[in-house]
């Protein structure tokens, strides 16, 4: 007997697994494309906050779910066996103007109360070899932006879920109360049922280089997401296509965006293409990511939209997901739930 399906074996999915496993239920993960086959599967990681200040529930969302992040990640290896890769590296970005270093400057101030002390959003020099490339010599470095290896983070999400009794497998049918984190395909098939546009996926492409800097901060330079990886490889990306033809091939918008870091950062100059990658990230409508309860089909929950914050909130997402399924307490932000997209 189960008391917990969940479909789809990507960040949400198994996040809800495993926070639903911990607390004592049986849980069956399905999906036909294995553990990480989605979105999940990609190569760049970037666990980074947004901006403190104009503070809302998604933000404040976020912030617990990073704040988490260290604690939750150590348990899920300690469980599973699997190391996940995480870490919190820290972020750098340039400062591009006078402007843009009085906003720095002040968002400094707002981090301090927002981010509760423990964590801070700083103007620094620019020195170092692992610096980008900044107009005033100056950077932004927070301490709250944390990294993994998605695959490896899926591979040990996975690993506890069954070290705690649950199964991941590519076909069954459904048991007990029943999660929908089925990502792009499932946005899609909601838009489909639903007569108008819910969610939809957004096509990125990433790569991974040839450069070992896994114990140096993350950098974000000219847009670009550039993430040292503890296997000695270094991720950046990525693109945000709304039109696209294939979704697993890549093109010359990726070959713009590495020109792009490369011009950014001087370390990445000649360093070789590992990887190129590219999936379907799932977006739903109002940008916020869907949780709770499906209306209209009692026993059944979504857990999608993550796009590109799905791994950084997914401690949180597990969290609220098992007070909802297992012990009908909702703390679901009301902008995040499904009703809000529908």
């Amino acid at each position: 007997m189960v008391d917990v399906t969940v479909r789809g074996a990507g960040a949400f999915g198994l996040s809800v697994a495993y926070a639903c496993a911990a607390r004592g239920a049986r849980v069956r993960v399905v999906d036909p494309n294995g553990v990480g086959g989605g979105a999940s599967g990609g190569i760049v990681g970037a666990l980074a906050p947004h901006v403190p200040e104009n503070w809302n529930p998604k933000k404040a969302f976020q912030f617990a779910a990073l704040d988490m992040g260290e604690a939750f990640w150590r348990a899920v290896e300690e469980v599973g066996g699997v190391p996940s890769s995480y870490a919190r590296t820290g972020r750098l970005q340039p400062i591009a103007d006078d402007q843009a270093l009085a906003l720095a400057e002040a968002r400094a101030e707002t981090a301090r109360a927002l981010w509760e002390g423990r964590y801070v959003w700083e103007v620094v020099e620019a020195t170092g070899a692992w610096t980008p490339l900044s107009p005033t010599g100056r950077l932004i470095h927070d301490t709250l932006t944390a990294r993994m290896f998605p695959r490896h983070a899926c591979a040990a999400l996975a690993a506890a879920v069954q070290a705690l009794g649950g199964s991941i497998v590519s076909d069954a049918s459904e048991e007990g109360a029943v999660v929908w984190a089925t990502g792009a395909a499932g946005l899609e098939a909601l838009s489909a049922e639903r007569g108008r546009m819910v969610g939809a996926a957004v096509k990125g492409q990433a790569a991974l280089l040839d450069v070992d800097a896994r114990d140096l901060p993350q950098l974000f330079a000219d847009t670009v997401h550039i993430v040292p990886h503890a296997n000695g490889t270094t991720a950046i990306g990525s693109t945000s296509e709304r039109d696209f033809g294939a979704a697993d091939t890549t093109d010359d918008q990726l070959d713009a965006v590495i020109a792009r870091a490369r011009a950014a950062v001087p370390a990445l100059a000649d360093a070789p293409v590992l990887e190129r990658w590219a999936g379907l990230r799932p977006r739903a409508r109002t940008r916020a990511p869907m949780l709770g309860a499906w209306p209209g089909k009692p026993g059944h929950f979504i857990a999608n939209g993550g796009f590109k914050i799905g791994f950084g909130i997914a401690p949180m997402v597990g969290q609220v997901m098992a007070d909802l399924i297992l012990d009908g307490r909702d703390t679901i932000p009301a902008e995040f739930r499904p009703e809000a997209s529908f």
